[in-house]
């Protein structure tokens, strides 16, 4: 759609913020007007429904699935687990039971395990359907219930009233052709409201250990293998209400554990809400992550916050800041660090890249009085790849953090947080979550692909509301993270050889490291429990002059040639989520 044509459309739904976008795209702030309405559509009905209709095209499939099928040698039999609890409503249990016998692959079997005093479903005719004897009402024992009866390859859950797409089960299948060893097949999902309208799809990443501790996003929409599921060990206690996750969670941790996606949206849910067992995950997880002496907690907006440990003796940092002259925010850096910083082991190498105001150097050389400061000369031309580089040289610490001079920290942990998840032997850089001054996401990761490059995700988004499912606030690996503020490991970043100081010298350079970092083999984190202001190239500026514009044209060059990101899908984003846009909306 064009501007005009989504500016019109998002007048309709908040005319208010319409007209800012406006204002924005007429002072030739585009991309920020551009996110802006796309973040109000996304949210209309319209957009889905276009979607379903263009895109999906669901008609389309199941005609495909029954040619596809005919020629099918190997037909496995679906287990379809439905727990019926004393308060699921009959027109719930009737829906879901349709909407599996509406299955274009007739090849299941659905298992219905009856809490006390709840209903048995009525009219049942269907050979396939049967109810399995459970001696108690848990989750856990009712899922173990269904584990010893089920004479399926694979077992589906199913939420009471949740409606399977008509070609669900085929889709499933035929990812599950391509990798037949996986442990697990998970899809997309939406809700479906009071009238049966879909809405609010969740258009899920590619297997995210890290986002799973987090949130599940596997349970609603997953195939496991019956064989894995059989035997994994569960626990026996605390995850009444998770009994999914909880098993999920304990595949994951298997060492040929195989867990793959479907990017279809093969589940209709009664409403996603992600809070409403949060207890029971947060002690699942909590149990998971015991044996690494990791701690869970409640976290926002329904989510699990993990506490990964520090050593007894914290390794040291070396925080490094490039400067020239702008004394007021590099005090505004500087004194925030010493004033809000609860990790105790730490240096400050200040890099003075030629500043020449007076009050510049008279602050400098009062800061270099105080113990872990030091002052680094680098003068000639502003490569902020070359200043770190030369800094962490210079460096004492294990770790680096790199931190910009228009950065404020206000959050006393923020040092520490980052240091939980950089010590770990697979995590390469961990980022932080960083704000503007208005209270706004300046940065929650970096997708690659994003304008044909790579871009800040979330970007705008009020850091009080939820957003896509709650990702800009959940801990997750992300394909790359901004060096305005991450910390990575003083060996690992010599071993990828620091930032390119000849092909980045302003732009990119953090995602090309980053990048560099995953080729050899380590993963990179967002943090979001890591928070700082950042006053975006206030000390720098923008690339508004033509060499400025030259060179960022032939970094953007070099990013696009080595890591072929024009029309690259970041497997962390999603296939059906605009790659134009940095906020998550759905791409038409």
């Amino acid at each position: 759609m064009s501007f005009y044509t989504e500016f019109f459309l998002a007048l309709l739904i908040r005319p208010v913020r319409a007209l800012v976008a406006l204002y924005w795209h007429a002072t030739r702030r585009r991309v920020r007007a551009r996110n802006q309405l796309r973040a109000i559509i996304s949210r209309s009905p319209y957009v889905y429904l276009r979607w379903q209709k263009h895109i999906e095209a669901v008609g389309q499939t199941l005609a495909g699935a029954s040619r596809e099928m005919a020629f099918w040698h190997y037909k496995p039999r679906i287990s379809i687990f439905l727990h019926i609890l004393a308060e699921t409503k009959a027109a719930d249990v009737a829906s879901s039971i349709a909407s599996i016998e509406a299955q274009c692959y007739p090849e299941w079997e659905l298992l219905i395990v009856l809490a006390p005093s709840a209903e048995r479903p009525a009219d049942i005719l269907d050979q396939r359907i049967r109810c399995v004897a459970s001696p108690a009402s848990t989750d856990l024992e009712c899922l173990d219930a269904v584990l010893a009866d089920a004479l399926g390859s694979h077992l589906l859950p199913m939420t009471p009233g949740g409606r399977l797409s008509p070609a669900a089960l085929f889709l499933l299948l035929e990812r599950l052709k391509d990798d037949p060893d996986a442990s697990i097949v998970y899809g997309d999902q939406d809700e479906i409201d009071r009238a049966g309208r879909r809405q609010r799809p969740w258009f899920k990443p590619r297997w995210n250990a890290e986002l799973f501790l987090a949130q599940d996003y596997l349970s609603s929409a997953c195939l496991i293998s019956l064989d894995c599921a059989r035997s994994t060990i569960r626990p026996v206690d605390g995850v009444e209400g998770a009994a999914i996750y909880a098993l999920l969670l304990s595949i994951s941790a298997l060492k040929h554990a195989k867990i793959i996606h479907l990017a279809k949206v093969i589940v209709h849910l009664p409403g996603i809400a992600v809070s409403d067992n949060q207890a029971a995950r947060v002690a699942a997880v909590g149990r998971h992550v015991h044996a690494a002496d990791g701690k869970a907690s409640a976290g926002r907006f329904g989510s699990v916050k993990l506490c990964w440990p520090l050593p007894e003796k914290p390794p040291r940092v070396s925080i490094v800041i490039p400067t020239r002259d702008q004394v007021s925010l590099l005090r505004a850096c500087i004194e925030s660090v010493r004033r809000n910083t609860d990790y105790g082991n730490y240096e400050v190498l200040i890099v003075d890249n030629g500043s020449i105001e007076k009050k510049t150097k008279l602050y400098l050389e009062e800061v270099s009085r105080h113990p872990n400061f030091r002052i680094l000369d680098f003068p000639g031309e502003f490569n902020f790849s070359a200043i770190n580089n030369y800094a962490v040289a210079m460096s004492a610490g294990d770790y680096i953090c790199l931190l910009n001079n228009d950065a404020e920290a206000f959050m006393p942990n923020w040092l520490g947080e980052l240091m939980r998840y950089a010590i770990r032997d697979d995590v390469g850089a961990a980022g932080a979550k960083l704000l503007y001054p208005d209270g706004s996401i300046q940065h929650g990761g970096v997708v690659i692909g994003l304008g044909n490059a790579a871009g800040h995700a979330h970007r705008n988004l009020p850091d009080d509301d939820p957003g896509y499912f709650a990702r800009a606030h959940v801990a997750h690996f992300v394909s790359a993270v901004t060096a305005a503020c991450l910390v990575v490991s003083k060996a690992k970043f010599e071993t990828v050889g620091g930032l390119d100081a000849e092909g980045f010298k302003v732009a990119f350079n953090d995602v090309d490291f980053c990048l560099m970092l995953e080729r050899a083999g380590w993963r990179n984190v967002y943090v979001p429990h890591s928070v700082l202001i950042h006053h975006e190239s206030k000390s720098r500026g923008k690339d508004d002059n033509p060499a400025k514009r030259s060179r960022y044209l032939k970094e953007l060059d070099l990013l696009q040639t080595r890591w072929d990101t024009i029309g690259f899908h970041d497997p962390l984003h999603h296939p059906h989520l605009d790659r134009a846009s940095e906020t998550y909306v759905i791409h038409l």
